[in-house]
C-alpha cells in the first residue's frame, strides 16, 4: 500500500425511463442540409504493431480508468494485469491518472486511431463546467444561434437554454455540444439560419427527433452510450455505413471513442476520418474553447461511495422493481435502481415517503425530479449527486433545502419521464460522471450492493448471503426492509 501511495505523489419497471430518446443507429442518417466542413488530411499517426501475445506494453492510467475495462481494452484479463503490476492493491477500484503500468497486451486486428480528441474531464458536465455561462458565449457570437427558439422541455426556449437543459439532464458538457453544433451547423459563427432546422439538421433520420431539440438529445444520448460504453467495456467495436468495423485504439480515452462512435453513426468514412482528426472536431474545440488538455482529471484513483441508506424510511418494506439500467434516456450506463412502496397499483397515489439517503442539500427540483448534493456546496457538477425520478408535486424538497440521512424528500409517484406504476427512480453521479449500479464502485445502500443481470432492469442486490432480485411484479423475493 505504500508503494501505492508513493505512485499517487508521483504522479421500474420496463418502462420506468426518463424521457425516452431511440436507440442510437435505429434510423438511417441523411447528411446534415449544409455543407460538410471543408475536407483536412489528418496528421499522420503511427499505427500499432502486431504485438506477440501477452506481450508487455506501457500505458499510463488515464482518468476513470478500472482494471475490468484495461483488460477488456486490450484483450487481456485483470489477473493478468496484476501479476504485471503487483503494485496495484487488491482494493483498487478507480486507478490513479498518470500511474504507470504494464498491460499484457493480445492484439486484435482493425484498430482505430490513436488521436485523442477530448479529455473525459471536459465532456461530461463536471467541475471543469462550473462557471461557464452558456447564455452569455452564444451571446458573444453572431451565429444563428443566437437568435433561435424552439419549444422543448414544456416551454420555449432560446438556443443557449435548450444547450444547457440537455447539459443538464445528459451530465454532458454544454461546451463539447456548443462545439458539436458549431462543426456540424455553424451555429456559432454562420449568422444564416441553415435549412432544416425543423427536421434532421444533425443527420439522424427518425421521426420521433426532429427538430434540433430532439436531434441534440439523440445526440448527447448517443455521446453517452459511447463514453460509458467504453468505460464499462459493452462497447469494443465501431461499426460504420459501408459495413466496415474499427476497434477503438486500446490506449484511446473514453470522450474521443464517444466522438468516433458519433461520427461513425453519421457520417462516410472520408468525412469520418477528417471530423475524428486534428483537424476536424478538436479543431472546432480548440478555436472555441482553448487547449483542452489543460484541463485536470475529474475522477481520482481509489475513488469509494459514502456511506448511504435505502431511500425510504425506516421499517418499511419496499420492492426492487428495476436492477441496475440507464440513469438517464437510453442504454449506457445501467446507473439506476427502481424502488416501489407496498400496497399501490397502477400509478396511485402513495402515501410513503423517498427519504435522503444521505446528508445533502436540494440542488434541482422539478417535475418528477428531486437531485442531492452531497458534498453540500450547492453545485451538482461538483462531487457526490444523487438523482431522484419520478417524485411527486405534492410536499417534494425544494432547492437549498437542507436534508439529514432520512428525512423524506417526496413521495413516490408516475410523475417525470415515462412510468407505468408509482415507484422512485435513484442513480449516483460523482463530479458530473454517473457511476454504474454494479462494477467497482457499486450502489451500496445500507451493505445492499447491486448486480447487473444479463438485461437492463434485471439483476440482484446481495447483502451477506442474503439476496433480493428485481422483480417487475413486487414479488416477494424483491423485498427488501430500510433500517434492519
Amino acid at each position: 500500500m505504500l508503494a501505492w501511495l508513493v505512485v499517487l505523489v508521483g504522479m421500474l419497471l420496463p418502462a420506468c425511463a426518463p424521457p425516452s430518446v431511440s436507440p442510437p443507429g435505429a434510423a438511417s442518417p441523411t447528411p446534415p442540409p449544409t455543407s460538410p466542413p471543408p475536407a483536412v488530411s489528418p496528421t499522420p499517426l503511427p499505427e500499432r504493431p502486431p504485438f506477440s501475445p501477452g506481450e508487455l506494453v506501457d500505458y499510463a492510467a488515464q482518468t476513470g480508468d478500472t482494471l475490468p475495462n484495461l483488460a477488456v481494452r486490450f484483450n487481456t484479463t485483470v489477473a493478468e494485469i496484476r501479476d504485471a503490476n503487483p503494485i496495484i492493491p487488491q482494493d483498487a477500484t478507480t486507478l490513479p491518472p498518470g500511474l504507470p503500468m504494464q498491460i499484457p497486451i493480445y492484439y486484435e486486428p482493425f484498430w482505430g486511431t490513436p488521436f485523442k480528441i477530448i479529455p473525459n474531464s471536459l465532456f461530461v458536465n463536471g467541475p471543469a463546467q462550473s462557471g461557464f455561462d452558456t447564455q452569455a458565449f452564444v451571446a458573444s457570437h453572431l451565429g444563428w444561434l443566437n437568435t433561435y427558439e424552439q419549444y422543448a422541455g414544456n416551454k420555449q426556449r432560446s438556443g443557449a437554454e435548450i444547450v444547457d437543459y440537455i447539459a443538464t439532464n445528459f451530465s454532458i458538457s454544454p461546451r463539447l455540444l456548443l462545439a458539436l453544433l458549431e462543426y456540424q451547423l455553424g451555429a456559432l459563427s454562420n449568422p444564416v439560419t441553415p435549412p432544416g432546422l425543423d427536421t434532421y439538421p444533425l443527420g439522424y433520420a427518425e421521426r420521433d427527433h426532429k427538430g434540433l431539440y430532439m436531434q441534440l438529445v439523440w445526440a448527447a444520448n448517443t455521446l453517452n452510450n459511447g463514453y460509458y460504453g467504453w468505460l464499462t467495456g459493452r462497447l469494443d467495436t465501431l461499426e460504420h455505413s459501408d459495413t466496415t468495423i474499427e476497434n477503438p485504439d486500446p490506449w484511446q480515452n473514453a470522450a474521443s471513442v464517444a466522438m468516433q462512435y458519433y461520427f461513425s453513426l453519421l457520417l462516410p468514412q472520408g468525412a469520418y476520418h477528417n471530423a475524428i482528426g486534428p483537424g476536424g472536431f478538436a479543431q472546432t474545440y480548440r478555436d472555441l474553447f482553448g487547449d483542452p488538455w489543460e484541463t485536470p482529471s475529474h475522477i481520482p484513483g481509489s475513488l469509494q461511495q459514502p456511506e448511504m441508506r435505502l431511500p425510504f424510511g425506516d421499517g418499511e418494506t419496499w420492492a426492487l422493481t428495476g436492477g441496475p439500467h440507464t440513469g438517464w434516456g437510453t442504454g449506457d450506463p445501467w446507473a439506476a435502481l427502481d424502488f416501489a412502496p407496498p400496497g399501490v397499483s397502477g400509478c396511485g397515489k402513495s402515501n410513503s415517503w423517498a427519504v435522503a439517503v444521505a446528508s445533502s442539500v436540494v440542488t434541482r427540483s422539478g417535475q418528477g425530479i428531486v437531485e442531492l448534493d452531497l458534498d453540500g456546496d450547492g453545485d451538482p457538477r461538483t462531487g457526490w449527486v444523487v438523482f431522484f425520478l419520478h417524485i411527486g408535486t405534492p410536499g417534494r424538497a425544494q432547492v437549498g433545502t437542507r436534508l439529514e440521512a432520512g428525512d423524506p424528500i417526496g413521495h413516490p409517484s408516475c410523475e417525470g419521464g415515462t412510468s407505468t406504476g408509482t415507484h422512485i427512480h435513484i442513480t449516483r453521479k460523482y463530479n458530473g460522471e454517473w457511476i454504474p449500479s454494479d462494477g467497482v464502485i457499486p450502489f451500496n445502500l445500507e451493505g445492499w450492493v447491486a448486480h447487473n443481470g444479463l438485461v437492463p432492469y434485471s439483476g440482484t442486490m446481495t447483502r451477506f448471503t442474503s439476496i433480493i432480485t428485481a422483480s417487475q411484479k413486487s414479488s416477494p423475493e424483491s423485498h427488501v426492509t430500510a433500517g434492519e
